[in-house]
């Protein structure tokens, strides 16, 4: 079911997710959860006062479901954010520029699944360790012409970068981005749109975001309640 509220399309159950094109490490957008909880009330013997304002329950271990769990263990580990992942994975494709991440791994060997690319379209999947920041031989993804011509024209509508996308989305929800993708917008029209996954550390959830890759705006949030 999905709900507009100031223009934003909020959405609940799991994203359809960029088009993108056929990449091996393909980042998918995950699905997650928000979650907030507030009280009002008066005294009918008294004066009504004015209720404060709702905040986020910190979530207990025995609160959390797998996912959360799983965020939980795994992103205090990452010492190396998505920027410096994506910074090590162009470094090491000269000419290159960022089309995805992803934070994954364990809490004893984590690790950001990035996709860089050159204009002409050639990608490349780049594992980046995500407590070193050392990145490991690019290795060169699709051959299919069909995929570059896509990806390069994907590449010259997009006038917003990864940073700047993350940096709206988090914006909206303070928290640490574990997910970015370049890809089509869900609603098509040809138009190039950023998605990102943002965990907040109180409840260990994820909110994600589908931003316009060329104004910045936001084309819809994700809730997922499942």
């Amino acid at each position: 079911m999905d709900m507009k509220r100031s223009g934003v399309v909020i959405r609940r159950g799991r994203p359809a997710g960029p088009r993108t094109i056929g990449l091996v490490c393909a980042v998918a957008a995950a699905g997650a959860l928000l979650s907030g909880c507030g009280s009002s009330g008066s005294d009918t013997a008294s004066p009504q006062k004015s209720a404060a304002p709702s905040r986020a329950v910190p979530a207990t271990a025995a609160s959390l479901n797998a996912d959360q769990a799983q965020r939980k263990a795994l992103v205090p580990t990452a010492k190396v954010d998505y920027g410096q992942a994506l910074k090590a994975a162009i470094a090491a494709v000269p000419s290159s520029e960022a089309i995805a991440a992803e934070l994954k791994g364990t809490p004893s060997s984590p690790y950001w699944d990035t996709v860089v690319a050159t204009t002409d379209g050639t990608a490349y999947a780049v594992r980046v360790d995500a407590v070193s920041g050392k990145a490991q031989k690019p290795q060169p993804q699709s051959d299919d012409p069909d995929d570059k011509q896509e990806l390069a024209a994907r590449l010259g509508k997009a006038t917003v970068t990864a940073q700047q996308a993350a940096q709206t989305a988090t914006e909206k929800t303070k928290g640490t981005v574990t997910t970015i993708e370049l890809g089509d917008a869900d609603h098509g029209n040809d138009t190039v749109a950023w998605t990102v996954g943002v965990v907040t550390t109180d409840d260990w959830n994820e909110t994600t975001y589908e931003i316009d890759a060329t104004n910045r705006k936001v084309l819809w949030m994700h809730v997922d309640q499942d």
